[in-house]
């Protein structure tokens, strides 16, 4: 099936099971989202120096690490899976609670998640995407630019808000916040 990012209809994910494994989207609110062709090789290479990092620290933890492709579905309340009208495709997860996990992906809010910009899905992931993983309460979302070499940081307070964001530059230690210990080398994911 071929869909139109422009279309008006709202989607549930029991829709988005139905769709060709040839493109890839993704549901917020209903809304659907075209996910853009393959990244870059940059990105990719940003993508696999950071998830080596976070993989060898939790390999003695019950936290999991995942990366995209890897479907997140994030429900408003306890709807059915079929009625869920959000699943995104973050570029790497993290996820320490295992009744979150199943064959299709994680169902609720990881604690950790990291987008790393492409041109044509920035805008998406500094609006939406950090409204939605606020407002569905990821701990922890990280927006890496691959063009300036920096990580924007944004936490969950108390009051269930992000605090404002921590800028990185893309160099020496910088500390995940929700897994205590571990220290992400930016020299290294940046190389």
């Amino acid at each position: 099936m071929s869909l139109a990012a422009s279309d008006n209809e709202r989607y549930t994910y029991h829709d988005y099971l139905t769709w060709d494994d040839d493109e890839r989207w993704e549901l917020i609110d209903g809304v659907l989202h075209s996910m853009s062709p393959a990244p870059s090789a940059r990105h990719q290479f940003i993508s696999m120096g950071l998830s080596a990092q976070i993989y060898n620290f939790l390999s003695q933890t019950p936290c999991r690490i995942a990366a995209a492709p890897f479907d997140v579905r994030l429900p408003k309340g306890d709807e059915a899976d079929n009625q869920v009208d959000t699943v995104v495709q973050p570029d790497i997860v993290v996820i320490c609670d295992p009744a979150k996990l199943d064959d299709r992906g994680c169902r609720g809010a990881p604690e950790f998640v990291v987008e790393i910009l492409s041109p044509s899905t920035a805008d998406k992931d500094r609006t939406i995407k950090l409204a939605l993983y606020e407002n569905r309460g990821v701990k922890e979302y990280w927006i890496i630019d691959p063009e300036d070499n920096t990580v924007t940081v944004h936490l969950l307070g108390p009051d269930c808000h992000y605090d404002a964001p921590a800028i990185h530059a893309g160099q020496g230690d910088i500390k995940v916040a929700t897994l205590p210990g571990l220290e992400i080398d930016l020299d290294a994911v940046f190389r």
